[in-house]
């Protein structure tokens, strides 16, 4: 297949890009390089993509007449949309990022996928859109109409779009909300890479809500496994889904939404400590109160994503986090 996969410098795209490139597919990577974070580290993630069915496009997805010639040029026969500005915590800094990315962007994969026959999209969801929910752990079956973030709300907003397209052009969408994603070649404003500079440079790390958090920590690996196996199965209508009784989950067209976490959820201090026995320091910890937009637990029911691909994730946070000192030790030479 040729398969378009936005957000291919990301710390998800680039694995999932491998995945596809490994097995024989095509991928154009799209990505317009912003400095969010040291784009020197999309770039290197992007040296790994060097492969005769790679090619990379930089620019914004929110560029609607780049995006449109895109679609039209490459008739690509499926889509993987990971790039969005990505961050709860920036959302309460820089909002309008969110809406032009997160919702302008998806508008537009929407309309080349819906113009140019595209036979699948699988995109880039959040558990952040369950927000106020207590109730653990977070099934798809539950409504999500109280988000805590900006950025939640523009994951949801995916979601409702999706359906749309769905519904009224037939475009099969499948939408996957992740959890905590971790491991190697990460994000560095997330929380694993924020601590294991900070405790290498002998600095206090910031522990909000005073460590008393909980999070499906899900491992890169498992993720681009997940993205990889719901690409390949198309998403169709559930022929019991009974419009009466309604399910944000199910729909009577080619509409899927799924968890995608490590169903095990673990204490923020177990994480913590997991990290200091991989360096073998023990951290110096500030304790916050929670941030606005943050809610102190996750947790991912992933039957529905089991029984659609056969896949559940599995890797501890143990064997993750060792593997993520390995690669930052070796990357940054420390």
């Amino acid at each position: 297949m040729k398969v378009l996969v936005t957000g291919a410098a990301g710390f998800i795209g680039m694995l999932v890009s491998q995945r596809l490139l490994a097995r024989g597919d095509a991928v154009v990577g799209l990505d317009n390089l912003n400095d969010y974070y040291d784009p020197q580290l999309k770039r290197d993630r992007l040296a790994r993509l060097a492969h005769e069915r790679f090619s990379f496009v930089k620019l914004d997805v929110e560029n609607r007449t780049g995006m449109d010639e895109l679609f039209a040029r490459e008739r690509f026969d499926r889509v993987v949309h990971l790039a969005a500005q990505a961050g709860v915590r920036y959302s309460l800094v820089n909002p309008h990022a969110y809406v032009d990315s997160n919702v302008t962007g998806f508008l537009n994969v929407l309309e080349g996928c819906r113009h140019h026959g595209v036979a699948h999209l699988v995109y880039a969801s959040s558990s952040s859109v369950y927000g106020g929910n207590t109730r653990m752990p977070f099934s798809e079956h539950d409504g999500v109409d109280h988000p805590v973030s900006l950025y939640a709300a523009t994951k949801k907003a995916n979601e409702l779009m999706a359906h749309t397209y769905s519904h009224l052009y037939g475009v099969p969408t499948t939408g996957l909300r992740f959890f905590t994603v971790y491991g190697p070649w990460g994000r560095p404003d997330m929380a694993l890479f924020l601590f294991t500079k900070a405790i290498l440079e002998d600095r206090p790390i910031d522990v909000f809500n005073h460590g008393k958090m909980v999070r499906d920590f899900t491992f890169i690996d498992d993720i681009a496994e997940g993205v990889v196996r719901t690409l390949d199965r198309v998403a169709s209508p559930d022929p019991a889904y009974d419009p009466n009784q309604g399910d944000p989950a199910r729909s009577n067209v080619p509409f899927r939404l799924f968890n995608i976490g490590n169903h095990e959820p673990v204490q923020l201090m177990d994480f913590i400590g997991a990290i200091e026995a991989a360096l073998g320091r023990e951290a110096k910890k500030n304790y916050l109160p929670l941030q606005s937009g943050d809610v102190p637990a996750t947790s991912a029911d992933v039957e529905e994503l089991a029984a659609w691909t056969g896949f559940r994730p599995g890797t501890s946070v143990d064997e993750g986090v060792r593997r993520f000192i390995a690669w930052y030790r070796e990357y940054f030479r420390v």
